[in-house]
């Protein structure tokens, strides 16, 4: 009997998608088998999804959590040699789609139903994916298996990465299947610990401007990503952005001069 999905890692391994983006393979029988994920173009990456999907009958749909190059990055070339189409949540993420995708929406999933979910915040498209008999949550970048993701302004946003979090707690979820990294088997607690996460960076981020007030984000990165490798500041320096965006939002900060940051 097949696993509820299989996991192919693509070779599209980097400092942001550490080993690789994970490319899922799920369902079959009658209404076929979906692809999520089709990371990148790579031959021998595209005809390991096929025969994954030829086990458990044929492919008869992609779906992509969002538009990020290292999810969607197969995706047009599979449509190609497949002759099937590509589900996203938007043709604005994902211009290649061929449908769009409703929160809620359902798919077919061999012997049980995989439900859309809507989760903006590390993307203005993201959906994540869940498995209703087996309680399997596909979460593309809302959580990672490799450590946190980087929210990225503008396209990302902290507050609603927060708020759609928050949605995922209120699920009965048995294990998580993120974009990056391996299975999750403790869903409850990890969720908790990412809303942990950014809430005490939060607080970093509020007690450097309580000491420095009109700190630049660069000035901040400095103070409070004290462990962190220089080359990865870049990155840092757009989540502190997107955390001072969000205090914005709360009217719990407002800007400065000189591109610096205040308390209000």
């Amino acid at each position: 009997m097949l696993p509820p999905y299989t996991i192919l890692l693509a070779p599209n391994a980097s400092l942001m998608t550490g080993p690789g983006t994970n490319t899922i393979v799920l369902g079959g029988g009658v209404e076929g088998a979906t692809v999520i994920d089709p990371a990148c173009s790579d031959q021998r990456h595209l005809e390991a999804i096929i025969t994954a999907g030829e086990a458990r009958g044929d492919i008869r749909r992609i779906v992509i959590t969002h538009g990020h190059p290292d999810h969607v990055g197969g995706a047009a070339e599979l449509r190609k040699m497949l002759g099937i189409a590509i589900y996203a949540y938007s043709r604005a993420g994902v211009p290649q789609a061929d449908e769009e995708v409703s929160d809620d929406c359902i798919f077919p999933a061999g012997n049980e139903t995989m439900r859309a979910l809507y989760t903006p915040g590390h993307r203005f498209d993201h959906l994540c994916f869940y498995l209703e008999r087996s309680r399997v949550l596909i979460a593309g970048d809302l959580i990672s298996g490799l450590g946190t993701n980087v929210i990225a302004p503008p396209d990302g946003d902290m507050f609603e990465y927060l708020a759609s979090l928050k949605r995922m707690q209120q699920l009965a979820i048995a294990e998580i299947v993120p974009g990056h990294g391996p299975v999750i088997a403790d869903a409850e607690r990890k969720i908790a610990e990412y809303i942990d996460h950014r809430l005490q960076r939060e607080q970093q981020i509020i007690a450097v401007l309580q000491e420095h007030a009109g700190a630049s984000i660069s000035r901040i990165v400095m103070d409070i990503y004290v462990d962190v490798h220089p080359d990865l500041h870049p990155a840092a320096a757009l989540s502190v952005e997107a955390h001072l965006l969000k205090l914005e939002r709360e009217q719990r900060v407002m800007r400065g001069k000189d591109a610096g940051w205040l308390l209000t």
